[in-house]
């Protein structure tokens, strides 16, 4: 196991602080964007499902970096979702009727929310390990059920 340290208060503040800047600003952005409301749901959904895909995408690989059993259906799960994120905001605005500058302000307040979500997740996950150990044995039930075992008594 690798010896992590604590990230600093600064650190964390910072990461926090972009993970709020890039989501408010691309819902702000999208708020004031002049289209339609189904396409406004589009890109809300698109970073609702980058945000998560990419820290389960992180979790995925912190896990199997610390020796903590995971599947490789779930990994493979978090990367195509990940992707499909990415995919589908390139796509949709490729063939958003903006400003090139406006679909560039999204694919940034896009990458740089993303890139945030995956450093405050680690920065959460290195606190936790700091605080707690981490054990990767599985626990076994003590409590065990013995067979009942019973006599026979015969009548006289």
């Amino acid at each position: 196991m690798q010896n992590i340290n604590k990230p600093t208060k600064a650190f964390r503040i910072a990461s926090l602080a972009a993970l709020i800047v890039g989501v408010g600003a691309y819902f702000i952005g999208l708020y004031n964007a002049p289209m339609a409301l189904n396409e406004k749901g589009y890109y809300f959904t698109i970073m609702l499902f980058g945000l998560f895909s990419v820290v389960s995408l992180q979790k995925t690989v912190r896990d199997k970096m610390e020796g903590v059993p995971t599947t490789k259906a779930y990994f493979l799960a978090s990367a195509v979702a990940t992707g499909s994120a990415i995919v589908l905001l390139v796509i949709g605005l490729l063939n958003a009727e903006l400003l090139l500058s406006e679909k560039g302000f999204f694919g940034m307040a896009f990458t740089l929310s993303l890139f945030a979500a995956i450093t405050v997740q680690k920065n959460v996950r290195d606190g936790q390990t700091q605080s707690e150990p981490i054990s990767v044995e599985p626990q076994l039930e003590t409590n065990v059920s013995q067979p009942e075992t019973t006599t026979k008594v015969k009548a006289a």
